[in-house]
């Protein structure tokens, strides 16, 4: 084999190897709302400042998750009707102190598991990248406390909640029109709802985890709900542990569900290592064949050459000369 066909050999070897590994289905659920309390979740508009709920979940492995649907349930004001949805927005952030200023300004207690200052990425359906289908479970569903106003930096940020909050119970089905890819890693899901009128609270869920959500992979930590306004950004609080307070402080989780597809990372350096040990062997191998064709050259036997052999010449005789016998006396 030449040496060209020996590289052509390693290449199609790496292709091979390299070609994408079979997906498998990714779902996370946080369970079902339990009533301790619901946050205020909303993109700034016109007369409102913005207000982020945030909630974490993981990426697990050498996995790249493509996220493509998404669920979450909240409370709109009673009696309002679904077409008073204007616009919702998903943003994803990773956790601190990725994508952020490291040291914090210091306006909140700690930043510690926070998320990060400025998201990862984010969806919109004003902008053409979600559509959503919202849809009422419950006509009416009380969360024991709530969060709306009361977001406010260091000394001011216990405040212990603003009261209990009714209204109606629906449920999000949300489908990226151009899914996310998240790489492995721990993020937090921030669903954002405008009303035309009112204001859409995020539930709880359940902090442990019970089913029929799903349990964190083993190794990794289910972190508490966070909140920040327009005001307190880039930082964040602790939704139990810093504004609801306490002795103990509570700590929540909120209601969401997230779909897609999980792909396996191929290694880079294992297919570099591949290519490198292929090569080196089909070097050697035409390295070898060289040095035995210089050092041990076929011997062939010579060819006969022909030998011209040179006509025998004679004395030539003169015309009318006698013979050395004719010249004698007699």
């Amino acid at each position: 084999m030449t040496p060209r066909w020996l590289v052509a050999s390693v290449l199609m070897v790496a292709v091979t190897w390299s070609s994408p590994a079979t997906a498998t289905p990714f779902f996370f659920s946080t369970g079902s709302p339990d009533g301790l309390i619901a946050t205020a979740s909303r993109p700034e508009s016109p007369g409102k400042i913005e207000i982020e709920s945030a909630d974490d979940f993981v990426v697990s492995g050498a996995n790249t998750l493509t996220l493509t649907s998404a669920t979450f349930q909240g409370l709109l004001p009673s009696g309002a009707p679904l077409s008073s949805v204007a616009n919702v927005r998903v943003e994803i952030y990773r956790v601190f102190p990725n994508d952020s200023a490291n040291p914090p300004s210091g306006n909140v207690p700690t930043r510690v598991n926070s998320p990060s200052d400025v998201a990862f990425a984010s969806r919109e359906s004003a902008a053409g990248d979600l559509t959503f289908t919202p849809g009422i479970v419950n006509s009416s569903f009380t969360a024991a406390k709530s969060v709306l106003n009361g977001i406010h930096p260091l000394p001011s940020q216990t405040t212990g909640g603003e009261g209990p909050v009714t209204g109606e119970q629906v449920q999000f089905n949300v489908v990226f029109s151009t899914p996310f890819t998240l790489p492995a890693d721990h993020y937090f899901f921030v669903p954002q709802v405008q009303l035309t009128s009112g204001d859409f609270f995020w539930l709880s869920a359940p902090r442990p985890i019970v089913s029929p959500g799903t349990p964190f992979p083993a190794g990794t930590t289910d972190l508490q709900s966070w909140i920040r306004n327009g005001d307190l950004d880039p930082n964040w609080l602790r939704i139990g542990m810093d504004i609801v307070g306490g002795s103990p402080a509570p700590t929540f989780n909120a209601t969401f569900t997230l779909s897609g597809e999980s792909v396996p990372v191929s290694e880079p350096s294992t297919l570099l290592l591949l290519g490198s040990g292929l090569t080196g062997l089909c070097g050697l191998r035409w390295r070898r064949r060289r040095q035995y064709s210089f050092s041990a050259p076929s011997i062939r036997p010579p060819e006969p050459r022909a030998v011209a052999c040179a006509p025998t010449r004679r004395p030539l005789r003169s015309w009318g000369s006698a013979s050395p016998t004719s010249r004698r006396s007699g």
